[in-house]
């Protein structure tokens, strides 16, 4: 029997910090690509959002993620399905698991070594393909005739 950790409730981001804005999606879909603009634009303020902790703040401004601007505005795009309400909840669950991936702290990195054996096989190999090499440019290959 197994017992699970006690699991968080997600973070919830109130509906005045989410600006969205649709847009015509690009790529095929016949005549009703030209008219319906169902690919959704979700901007997020994470710098200025009261709803977000300090540490999950920070976390996210610090991410290499390049649907964040300089302004520390997330911008997710949202274009895989053809109505605008999925590509609504689609854009939000995104959010939601950028922001749920940012609550856990990352666990330091313990720098390893490798071992002696590793070291020697590594070495041991380079020397059996230099070898092998060395032969290849000394050898005289001769021409039949």
């Amino acid at each position: 029997m197994s017992i699970a950790p006690p699991s968080r409730p997600p973070l919830s981001i109130p509906e005045q910090e989410l600006v969205e804005r649709f847009v015509r999606a690009p790529g095929p879909g016949g005549q009703n690509v030209n008219k319906v603009a169902s690919a959704v634009e979700l901007r997020f303020d994470v710098r200025a959002s009261q709803a977000l902790p300090e540490a999950v703040r920070e976390r996210l401004l610090a991410r290499r993620d390049r649907r964040l601007s300089e302004d520390g505005v997330l911008v997710i795009q949202a274009r895989r399905f053809r109505t605008q309400e999925r590509n609504r909840q689609d854009a939000r669950e995104r959010l939601q698991a950028l922001v749920e991936t940012c609550r856990e702290a990352a666990k330091p990195r313990v720098p390893t070594k490798p071992s002696r054996g590793a070291i020697e096989r590594r070495l041991g190999s380079k020397r059996e393909r230099a070898q092998v090499k060395r032969e290849r440019s000394s050898r005289r290959w001769e021409r039949d005739s």
